[in-house]
């Protein structure tokens, strides 16, 4: 059997990356945002719960889930990512009680509460008026005939969108920091991990040809001195761009995706893997010939040459599979080579037909 291969390299990443950023903080006063302490370290690995580093003394810290926070929670509110919170909550130890899902009542309060200070801080709170902090049933409508409630201020435990980080799955890791004590709050502070392990490698367009989605792939790991499988879930097209004397050049690449069959050992995040993905296959044992024994003439024939004795003739065939320097050969009708048969290779060389 003939195997045509391709071989490439690849960086074991995990499914999800995160670039966390520090936004506005609930019930903070203006002023500056200062990075105040940093609890991070590349290739750390995290756990639920976990402070990532202070903002203005300010924890940022690492929960579960798919939704990812984009309001302040307090009493009242409801939705979908109320009911994450709670989950998150209750995944760290800390019960919810008789909350539905979905709506922050005294349990979640209770357990928000519980939560910092098993950090070890404070629960931040915000004022506002009772009748508007809570949020109507789902499909109920405010009464146009109801009074106004009277807006008595009241002191509101809040679990603020700046200080924690949604991710979809544990263990995650953290693969770069990009900030120290005394820096100012913003923009790419650290960069984050966490999901099932994937290979993502690079073909030239000339390679990208002999690739298609579904195909296996070895992925071998020289540190481990291991190899697994898996298959191509994707190939898309990037740009790619070096600066050459000071100016920007682009250079066309596509990008792989592998989905291993099994899940990658987590020790193997951020390894550089070799990858083999086989692009095409004979079926079964072929008559091959190595490549240079193939030639085409003026006419436009495909052709090897066999050698009986001092004797030469010329047959002519089809070419199928090549790899590893064979090429599958099915002499055309009416011709015969056999497996054994000695071929011209080049000028001076013989070679064997065979059946690999």
């Amino acid at each position: 059997m003939i195997s045509q291969a391709l071989i490439t390299r690849g960086k074991v990443t995990a499914s999800q990356q995160t670039d966390i950023a520090s936004g506005p903080r609930a019930g903070e006063d203006a002023g500056r945002s200062v990075v105040t302490k940093v609890e991070s370290a590349p290739g750390q690995k995290l756990a639920a719960g976990q402070v990532l580093l202070e903002v203005s003394g300010r924890p940022l810290f690492v929960l579960k889930g798919a939704v990812p926070a984009y309001r302040d929670l307090v009493p009242g509110k409801r939705g979908e990512d109320v009911a994450q919170l709670q989950a998150a909550l209750r995944d760290s130890g800390h019960s919810t009680g008789n909350d539905l899902s979905g709506v922050f009542g005294p349990g979640t309060e209770q357990a928000v509460t519980a939560f910092y200070r098993s950090i070890g801080y404070e629960v931040p709170a915000t004022e506002a008026p009772v009748s508007l902090a809570e949020d109507p049933e789902p499909g109920e409508a405010a009464s146009p005939v109801a009074k106004p409630a009277e807006e008595s201020p009241r002191t509101l435990p809040t679990f603020p969108m700046s200080e924690v980080v949604f991710v979809r799955s544990f263990p995650a890791y953290v693969e770069e920091v990009r900030t120290k004590v005394g820096d100012d709050a913003g923009e790419s502070l650290l960069s984050l991990s966490s999901g099932a392990l994937t290979v993502e490698g690079s073909v030239t367009p000339q390679e990208k040809g002999m690739i298609r989605a579904g195909q296996k792939v070895r992925i071998y790991s020289d540190t481990e001195g291991r190899e697994f499988f898996g298959k191509v879930e994707s190939i898309r097209m990037e740009r790619a761009t070096a600066k050459d004397a000071g100016e920007e050049s682009g250079e066309q690449k596509y990008t792989v995706m592998v989905t291993p069959s099994r899940p990658l050992p987590v020790k193997l995040n951020g390894e550089n893997v070799q990858l083999t993905v086989v692009a095409a296959s004979s079926r079964g044992k072929v008559l091959a010939v190595p490549s240079s024994a193939v030639s085409t003439g003026a006419d436009g024939l495909t052709s090897v040459t066999e050698r009986v004795g001092e004797k030469e003739r010329r047959i002519p065939v089809t070419v199928g599979v090549s790899g590893d320097g064979y090429v599958e050969i099915v002499p055309e009708k009416g011709a015969r080579l056999e497996a054994g048969s000695q071929v011209v290779v080049g000028v001076h060389m013989r070679a064997t037909a065979g059946r690999p």
